[in-house]
């Protein structure tokens, strides 16, 4: 169980601080819900308390892990799938694993394939949110604006 003030991951939407611990009755439901606010767009969400561990809800990462991140970053991205069916699945997935390092191979595969070839409206999107959830992990590990972390991203993603 998290407390007030930690600073967790959801998958598919990013890091955030639990600001609150709260009870809410959602149709016709009472449970306790984490309020977490989201740095990158101001979000607020509730997560069910009894849901975290089938979402995947996970501390921040440290340095070592984002390091690991801005090395995946930095390196030439892995062959995609010609098919864009397929490639979309396989970057879905990456990022519902809420591991930094596959979402960060996510945004340099899309970042590449955008300066090759450019991107399906669908890859558009996903690589707008991979970046968002990228950037709200590192404005907390960093605990720096997000500004600040678009800038270091972009620095490692030399583009």
């Amino acid at each position: 169980m998290y407390n007030i003030g930690d600073k967790i991951v959801y998958p598919m939407h990013g890091a955030g601080v639990i600001e609150s611990i709260e009870e809410k009755e959602i149709l016709g439901e009472k449970q306790n819900y984490y309020v977490v606010r989201i740095p990158v767009g101001d979000m607020k969400i509730l997560i069910p308390i009894k849901n975290i561990e089938d979402v995947g809800i996970r501390q921040i990462i440290d340095q070592k892990d984002l390091d690991a991140a801005f090395l995946t970053l930095e390196n030439t991205p892995s062959t995609t799938n010609p098919n864009w069916t397929k490639r979309y699945r396989e970057n879905m997935d990456k990022i519902k694993t809420g591991n930094i390092v596959d979402v960060a191979d996510v945004v340099k595969t899309l970042m590449q394939r955008d300066k090759e070839k450019g991107l399906s409206t669908g890859e558009r999107k996903m690589l707008s949110s991979a970046k968002q959830i990228l950037i709200s992990e590192l404005i907390l590990v960093k605990n720096i604006n997000q500004v600040e972390a678009e800038d270091v991203m972009n620095m490692y993603l030399k583009m």
